[in-house]
């Protein structure tokens, strides 16, 4: 495996090598998808995204010194030059900020089953609201980007165990407050995102809903490509029993980590059947499925919804957040997340921060952290162990379409049969005609 792997590598920096000498214009093409005659560039990105991974390498060894520097913290805010090198970036790699993380994403799922059978590495395919590259796409895909995908290890790792690929569920709803004085406040409302780990033929043989720590991410990233290894070359049968006493496996480890982290905090489970039961999930009810995007979502939607009652009660976050403390270190972000969160929160700053600007990071960065690890905690000894369940429920084999769509309806609460995810209720007078409801 290490020899092909190795192989493959220097194959597509041969091919990397080469692409000088086809460019129609004398130029590479790397430099022609950065050139400032728009319809050039417009002709050369195309060309490069055909390349696969070998052409986003085209990109980074071209721009090599331009892309060290913004990582570095070095950003030219006013670089026209800048913003077309990142604009070539993210459509060749199809990931807005590609610079941070140089992976190449697939939104073919053939294109990507393809590759992944001529390197023989398992797919991770993610799943969200909006487009990877859309700066509004879901909350927990943004997360992703500075949080998994900018982080050096994961990308590291995914570059040379992985194909990469996504699809966009449905277009991610965003609201737009206007304070009426210039001012606007802008966010997405609600949507969740999840990986899905697929063997060589496309298959489910693991997933990671919503947001996960780096320090837990990657592990799990590592254990599911080596039960797809695993399973090369086993018949339908045996594939299926070893999947289903896999996940089998993860139920009872799960278990058992949930035990412990309860018998840690001297805290027991819930009494079966004290929650609210709900008859109608709505946003209200999706929201906190995914922590860290509910900090950013909850109190915009507590003002545009009826059901804030509800809310509170289904946020009892005391257990979980002392649950979340132990496992603080793998939420934990590296520099080059946090350089990431610096350019995202000042955006107008060249040079070093203010003392002001720098408290203001920390404990953005601090809190943010904590959420991380509530979610990771919660998503997998919740939602991921939901998924366990369906598949030992199913033996051992799961329809990737028929899981999704079980997923946004089941875990995250946002059915496709539901067009408004949850933001509209037609039984709910507003005062407004046709309650405020505009449809093409």
């Amino acid at each position: 495996m290490r020899k092909f792997s190795l192989f493959f590598v220097a194959a597509a920096f041969l091919l990397t090598c080469s692409i000088p000498t086809w460019a129609g214009a004398g130029e590479p093409l790397a430099v022609r998808a950065v050139s400032e005659n728009s319809a050039e560039a417009a002709a050369a990105v195309p060309e490069l995204r055909k390349l696969g991974p070998a052409g986003l390498d085209a990109l980074f060894t071209q721009y090599a010194a331009e892309i060290q520097s913004h990582l570095a913290g070095n950003p030219d805010i006013n670089s026209a030059r800048w913003e077309r090198i990142a604009a070539a970036l993210d459509a060749v790699g199809q990931q807005r900020n590609s610079y941070s993380a140089h992976l190449y994403w697939y939104t073919d799922l053939e294109q990507a089953k393809a590759a992944a059978r001529a390197t023989n590495r398992p797919i991770l395919s993610l799943r969200l609201l909006g487009d990877l590259t859309d700066e509004f796409s879901c909350a927990n895909s943004r997360f992703f980007r500075t949080v998994l995908y900018a982080n050096p290890a994961v990308a590291e790792y995914l570059r040379a165990n992985y194909i990469l690929h996504w699809r966009s569920e449905r277009a991610a709803p965003r609201i737009v407050i206007d304070y009426g004085d210039g001012r606007k406040l802008e966010r997405t409302i609600t949507g969740n995102s999840i990986h899905y780990i697929l063997d060589q033929a496309g298959h489910p043989v693991d997933a990671l809903p919503g947001l996960y720590g780096p320090g837990a991410f990657l592990p799990e990233l590592v254990r599911a490509a080596a039960l797809v290894r695993s399973l090369n070359g086993k018949n339908a049968d045996q594939r299926f029993a070893q999947l289903n006493e896999y996940h089998r496996m993860r139920m009872r480890e799960t278990s058992a980590a949930w035990e412990a982290d309860l018998a840690a905090i001297g805290a027991k489970p819930r009494a079966e059947g004290s929650a609210i039961p709900l008859a109608r999930p709505g946003a209200v009810d999706a929201a906190p499925v995914a922590v860290t995007k509910a900090v950013v979502e909850f109190d915009m939607l507590k003002s545009i919804t009826a059901d804030t009652r509800r809310l509170e009660s289904l946020t009892d976050l005391t257990a979980w957040n002392r649950i979340a403390s132990r496992h603080l270190g793998n939420a934990s972000l590296d520099q080059n997340s946090q350089r990431l969160m610096q350019r995202e929160l000042f955006p107008n700053r060249t040079g070093e921060l203010t003392g002001a600007e720098r408290d203001t990071l920390d404990a953005a960065v601090r809190k943010f952290q904590a959420n991380i690890a509530l979610d990771t905690v919660r998503n997998e000894y919740t939602l991921r162990s939901q998924m366990h369940a369906w598949y030992v429920a199913d033996g051992g084999y799961v329809d990737l379409e028929t899981l999704n769509e079980r997923v946004y309806s089941k875990l995250f609460l946002t059915p496709k049969a539901d067009p408004w995810l949850g933001l509209y209720n037609p039984e709910v007078y507003t005062g407004l005609e046709n309650g405020g409801v505009t449809k093409p």
